[in-house]
This record gives structure tokens, C-alpha cells and sequence, in this order.
């Protein structure tokens, strides 16, 4: 069994990386963010059976000494902890620094010092900024238009040159839009589901004509999983992406299609990005990572929006519809 550890296993794509290791028979340990209400996030929500597979232990991915604990005696690892949520970046930028970059950086240094096997980084679509060409490869300049995908663009390149400059074996791994079961009320899809299932008519976004390149959780899960898989993907950085872009107006209808067709969409100032800091389109190529690996996504938009509305009916009592959640 192949000893992996999954930092930021408490949140949204990490409980679900976490939950899929264990599927797929790797002995895992879960660096989760040490609170005193001893809440492991979204790991507690896990089945016993999985649950009971997997070795937790707290911690701040801030504090080199106990990401080095963490890390010592493992073969892989998930890098997810971060700071994600690009309005909260306009308001806290010296912690995104702090969490993005120097819990990167120790990340990097623990790799090193351990000689451990496979360390895939989590970068972001939003490292691209808007695109200057389509589809976005791996290729695509470097803009950073919030402080957080500033901080990311830091992260990534620390893991570069860990690589180039110690060997270090890295591999930037890329997802566009995640979406899907546990996701934060901050992201544009929980935010719009959960005011068309709290019975809300009037849908309060942001921005409608920006557009995304979204992925189902399971589909982003499995893009890592199969490029931790190869040597070749070592020293890389590697999109996963469908390729497909819509706009946020037309989700927000799709959405309103399928939960309430009454609803009407309004654009509430507070949720609109300063504009040059809006990213107003993402669409990303994915021939890399089919290329270098068996990957292709296995979810369709309307099936993966379909199991998310399900989620978050069964879970609604988790979320606050009436806060803007930055």
C-alpha cells in the first residue's frame, strides 16, 4: 500500500482526493487545519469505512515543523491546503502570502529533506488570468489579477524551481473550476443552488458574462490520481480541464431550469470584482493531460450540476443563504 498524504484533506477537493486514495487502496494520512472544536471538516461527513482508513492529523500548513511530521515517511503527496476564495484575497492578502506561498514552501522543503517519491502541487486556471488565446494550454503567460492567484502563481513557481534547481520531483497540477458535493457557499455554483433551494426568486449574483471551464470533483480527483501515477508527468504542469466554457448567466439558467424556473437573476454590486481584476473568459485545453495519461473527464455539466443539486438538498442545513459568503 502506498503511503500518501492529502494536505487540506478537510476541505472540498481534498476530503474527496482523500476518500478516492483509500478507494484505490493507498494507505493515506490527512493533514487537516488544527481548530480547537477538533472538526475535521469534510472528512467527518465520510462513511466509517472510509473514515477509519484514513490517519488524521492536525496541523497549520504554515508551520514547517509540523508539515515535516506530517510528511515524514511518505511516498506521495497532494499538496491542496490553501486560501481560495479570490474576494477574501482583497481583504487578507498578508495570509494568502502566509498560507499559499510559505505553506508551499514547506511543503518543498520537507520534499527534499525526506527525498520524498511524488509531490503534485495544486495550482489554479486562475494563475492564466483572462485568456489571450484559446483553449488556455500550459503554455498560456502568467497574470495575476487578485492577490490570490498572485500568491499561486509564487506557489508554482517555488515548486519549479525546487525541481530545476534540487531535483526536487514536483508536478504542477492545474484543475479549472472545481465544482460538486461539498463545495463552499463562496463558489458561483453553491451560491447559486443554495438561493434556488432555500425558495429565493430573486438570485443575487455577480458578474454573468465572465465563463468558466468547470469540472465535476470526480473528474478533477481522477486527473490527479492518474498523473501521480506516471514518471513522466514529473517536472510538468498539467491542465485538467473539459475543454467546454459557459458563461456564468447561462449557468445561473441552466440552474434556475432545473430548480425553479420562476427565479430571476439581479446583479448585486458587492459581488462584483474590481474590473481588472475580473478573469472574464477561462476555457482550457486538456491535450496534455490526455497525452500524458490515461485521463479524460466522465461527467457531462448537466450530470455533474445534477448530482451537486441532489448534495445540497440533502445538506442544506450546512449552509447560510442569507450571508454573502466572501
Amino acid at each position: 500500500m502506498k503511503k500518501v498524504l492529502v494536505t487540506g484533506a478537510d476541505g472540498f477537493i481534498g476530503s474527496h482526493l482523500a476518500e478516492e486514495c483509500v478507494k484505490n487502496g493507498k494507505q493515506v494520512k490527512a493533514f487537516v487545519y488544527y481548530n480547537s472544536f477538533n472538526s475535521w471538516g469534510w472528512l467527518d461527513t465520510l462513511p466509517n469505512s472510509i473514515l477509519n482508513e484514513i490517519e488524521i492529523m492536525t496541523g497549520d500548513i504554515r508551520d514547517p515543523n509540523g508539515v515535516r511530521i506530517a510528511m515524514r515517511g511518505m511516498e506521495e503527496v497532494y499538496h491542496l491546503a490553501a486560501l481560495i476564495a479570490i474576494p477574501f484575497s482583497y481583504h487578507s492578502p498578508d495570509t494568502y502570502v502566509d498560507t499559499n506561498i510559505k505553506g508551499t514552501l514547506n511543503v518543498l522543503q520537507a520534499a527534499r529533506d525526506l527525498d520524498t517519491s511524488r509531490v503534485l502541487i495544486t495550482s489554479t486556471s486562475e494563475v492564466y488570468g483572462t485568456a489571450q488565446y484559446i483553449p488556455i494550454d500550459e503554455k498560456h503567460p502568467l497574470q495575476g489579477q487578485s492577490p490570490y492567484s498572485a500568491t499561486k502563481i509564487g506557489a508554482d513557481r517555488l515548486a519549479e524551481s525546487f525541481y530545476r534547481s534540487f531535483n526536487t520531483p514536483v508536478t504542477i497540477v492545474r484543475p479549472f473550476n472545481t465544482y460538486g458535493p461539498r463545495q463552499s457557499a463562496r463558489a458561483v455554483i453553491p451560491t447559486i443552488i443554495t438561493q434556488l433551494l432555500s425558495g429565493k426568486e430573486v438570485i443575487k449574483l455577480g458578474s454573468l458574462s465572465p465563463t468558466r471551464d468547470f469540472n465535476y470533483v470526480k473528474d478533477t480527483v481522477t486527473g490527479f490520481i492518474e498523473i501521480a501515477k506516471r514518471d513522466k508527468t514529473i517536472g510538468e504542469e498539467i491542465n485538467i480541464a473539459t475543454q467546454r466554457e459557459i458563461s456564468i448567466g447561462d449557468l445561473a439558467r441552466e440552474l434556475i431550469k432545473q430548480i425553479n424556473p420562476n427565479a430571476r437573476i439581479v446583479c448585486e454590486e458587492e459581488r462584483l470584482r474590481p474590473e481588472k481584476s475580473e478573469v472574464n473568459r477561462l476555457l482550457g485545453s486538456n491535450e496534455k493531460i490526455m497525452r500524458l495519461t490515461d485521463w479524460k473527464p466522465a461527467f457531462s455539466l448537466e450530470n455533474g450540476l445534477s448530482e451537486t443539486i441532489v448534495f445540497f438538498r440533502e445538506n442544506m442545513g450546512k449552509y447560510k443563504t442569507d450571508i454573502y459568503n466572501l
